[in-house]
């Protein structure tokens, strides 16, 4: 695959970062990045992307377009209000970059079809809002062997981590079991300020950017990024394999062996 002179141009001040490249580049367009949650986290990550020249974007989301959505789903505008997100989301996208092949799946994430959406993806981006949908990210891909970026997100902060199977700790080696309900509150209890999605986001493109273009040593493995956008603090936070773990570890029963097998 050569890049066109078209492309060279779009993409120059990409390609004349050492570590990116024209060969860099090349494995951009030939990648493909599944986005779950077309939200306040998954408007930024899909626009860069988009931008980038990922050449294949999936975008999962069931919901629609709602004035409350505009202060910080970026992909969206006051026009769409009422529209399917994933339709507004393809449009914009398009307008952006027209080369980009975007893929919309206009349904919920379930235990049902995870594995059949995420499976055709070479890396998946978790921007969903609640934890139900995380942990079911974090096992399906843990079973698919599948690279992820997890990211939360509520009033002033935010936290982000990559996980790699099987070669990493996952959602579960931080967080064993979702919390109880109402014993913590989401964006929509708590709120959550436009700007630290946007931040947390493009981290999340970031990651799949450097996995796609092969820094895989440099990405938030192991590790936890937190953000506090009113302290201005960055933190990272150890996160090691945990031997036990339900869905990583190698221990016959976990949910990951079990799919192996089946």
């Amino acid at each position: 695959m050569r890049l066109t002179p078209e492309q060279i141009e779009r993409y120059s001040r990409q390609i004349m970062i050492p570590d990116v490249g024209g060969s860099g580049q090349i494995r951009l367009r030939q990648a493909s990045v599944l986005v779950v949650g077309a939200g306040g986290l998954g408007s930024p990550a899909a626009f860069y992307l988009a931008a980038a020249g990922v050449g294949r974007l999936g975008i999962v989301d069931s919901d629609t377009v709602d004035l409350s959505n505009l202060q910080r789903q970026i992909l969206h505008t006051t026009a769409d209000q009422g529209l399917r997100k994933v339709e507004s989301a393809r449009s914009r996208l398009l307008e952006l970059n027209a080369e980009v092949e975007v893929e919309i799946h206009d349904v919920r994430l379930t235990e049902e079809n995870a594995a059949e959406l995420m499976a055709p993806y070479d890396f998946v981006i978790d921007g969903s809002d609640n934890f139900d949908t995380k942990f079911l990210v974090n096992d399906v891909a843990v079973s698919l062997g599948k690279p992820f970026s997890h990211a939360g997100i509520v009033r002033l902060e935010g936290q982000t981590m990559t996980v790699v199977p099987p070669d990493s700790a996952c959602y579960r080696c931080l967080f064993e079991e979702p919390p109880a309900p109402g014993e913590v509150l989401g964006c929509q209890q708590a709120g959550i300020l436009g700007a630290v999605a946007g931040t947390i986001g493009s981290i999340q493109a970031t990651e799949a950017i450097k996995y796609i273009v092969g820094l895989e040593e440099h990405l938030l493995v192991n590790r936890l990024l937190t953000y506090n956008a009113k302290t201005m603090e960055i933190r990272n936070v150890p996160v090691p394999p945990n031997p036990r773990c339900k869905a990583c570890s190698a221990s016959v029963g976990s949910p990951a062996s079990r799919r192996s097998q089946a």
